[in-house]
Order: structure tokens, then sequence, then C-alpha cells
């Protein structure tokens, strides 16, 4: 059972303690307000962000801020975190993604920034491939062995694919374990499940240690146009959402509920909630939590 969650509490702790922590852990992704915002609608995105970062950090909660998601042109996050948090938010709560969609001297001077700004890690990533901006480097492990050698107190989280063959995906993390502390899977649902017990499976097999949270997707309508654009970032289950929303008659929330509920059950307790709305994240979180019993 995931133990309810307080303002204010853990924040004396450093998140390596914590991923250490056996007891059960959410994260929430969040998005930085997009570029082209301009007036009022950037001074709302702005408060929107800051308002979610510092309820979120304040408890025993994770935050990852995405770097440019599916190929949505946002603010720089680490920039955005600097200029906005202020001092109530607790940066050790709080980790930033960094794809390898820009320039090498770029990411080991960001490695070097958010360790001076007191943030404790970093999510390094591929970054997807639609929008055709080359990678500085073939691979993320590539990136995470550098930033080990010139940032060692740096927290390095990594990227697994439960929907791919479970033996592929662990040996790699296990071949990858010493350049990471803690790892992110693709979105789960319980539409699929035998994928996700088959990676849990040999992922104790092999004795892999490493913290593993799994992605869970707000689904927040089964719109079928809504639903094509993400399955070209996501594994979307469209028979199965239908079936939710529209025969079953289920909410948002109780259809996002029964993902974390079978994950649990299959024995994860670490998970990233993606797709919350920014201006409510912090509240959804906690009837996300009281639905799926955690």
């Amino acid at each position: 059972m995931i133990e309810p969650t307080y303002p204010g509490r853990g924040s004396g702790t450093s998140l390596r303690q914590r991923l250490a922590d056996p007891r059960p852990l959410m994260a929430v992704e969040l998005r930085p307000p997009r570029r082209e915002l301009e007036g009022v609608h950037a001074m709302e995105a702005w408060i929107d962000v800051h308002h979610a970062v510092t309820g979120l950090s304040s408890r025993d909660t994770v935050v990852f801020l995405t770097d440019n998601a599916v190929g949505t042109n946002e603010e720089e996050n680490l920039t955005h975190l600097v200029r906005n948090l202020g001092s109530t938010a607790v940066r050790e709560r709080v980790v930033p993604f960094l794809t390898l969609k820009h320039g090498l001297s770029y990411c080991e001077s960001y490695a070097a920034r958010v360790r001076k700004n007191a943030f404790p890690g970093l999510v390094i990533l591929g970054g997807d491939r639609h929008d055709g901006i080359p990678r500085c480097l073939p691979r993320a492990w590539q990136l995470r062995e550098r930033l080990r050698r010139s940032q060692p107190a740096l927290l390095l989280g990594g990227w697994a694919n439960p929907y791919r063959d479970p033996v592929e995906q662990v040996a790699y993390l296990v071949d990858q374990s010493e350049g990471m502390d803690f790892i992110l899977t693709q979105v789960l649902s319980h539409h699929d499940l035998a994928p996700v017990e088959a990676f849990l499976g040999e992922a104790a097999r092999r004795q892999l240690r490493l913290p593993i949270f799994g992605g869970v997707f707000h689904y927040r309508s089964a719109r079928e146009r809504t639903l094509r654009v993400l399955s070209d970032f996501i594994p979307v289950p469209f028979a199965g959402l239908a079936q939710d929303f529209h025969e079953k008659r289920l909410k948002a929330n109780e259809i996002t509920a029964m993902t974390l509920r079978a994950l649990s059950e299959l024995g994860m307790t670490r998970f990233y909630l993606s797709n919350l709305p920014t201006e409510t994240a912090s509240h959804r979180l906690s009837v996300l939590t009281r639905l799926a019993g955690f």
C-alpha cells in the first residue's frame, strides 16, 4: 500500500536516500510552458507550473519536467525551473529530462547547471525521432557514461520498454546499471499486462536492483483523433479505452486508477503519472491515489 502523502513530508530526505527506501513512491511528469505563449497566457502557464511543482515537491512526490516532449517547442526546463520555483519548492524532489537532441557541449554544461542549482539528477533519454532533429550521440547510455565521470554526484535516470523483448531489455539495463540510478518505463496499461509481468520477472531473475518507475498515462478521453496522435509516441490501447470510456462509462480518474492498481498487483511500487492537468496536478494525484487504494 502507498502511504498518504502530506505537505512537507520527506523534504529533509535526499532523493538518493528516498530511491533506496522500499516504501512506495509516486512521481508526476509535467511540461514547461510552450515558448510561443505570450502575455496573459504565458503568465498563467508560468503560475500553473510554479504551483504544480511547488505543491507536488513539498509532498513525498518526485516531479519530472520534460524536454520538448513529443516535439512540442517548450521553454528550456532547467531555465524555467531556476527562474520560476522560488524558495518554497523542494528542489531535491525535482528532476528534469534531457534528451540527446542537443549538442554534446550543451548536454555537458546542462548537467553542470543542474548540480549548480541544487537539483539532484537527470533523466537521460534519446528523444523521439519524429521531428528529425539529430542526436548528439547514438545512445543515451553514452551520455550517461560521460556525465557519470564529469558529474559523479548526479543521479541519472534511464529508460526501458517492457513491451519489447524482456530478455533484451533487462540485459541492456543490467549492462548499463553502473551508469544509472533509477529507471522509467514506457507508459503501461492494465489492458496489456502480460509483457509487463514478463519484464518484471526477467528483472527479478537477473537480480536487477535499480528502482523502476512504471509509467502511467492519464487518458482524459477516448477521442480517436487524439489517440491517433498519441499513438505516434506511446502504445495506445484503442479498443480497451473505448470499452472503458463508452461501454463501461468509466471516468478518466477511474481508468488511471485501474492501471495503478493492476501494476501494483504485479509488484510495482514506484510510478510516474503523465498528462495530468498542470493547474490541478497536486489535487488530481491525491484523487488518483485514493481511487487506486494507495
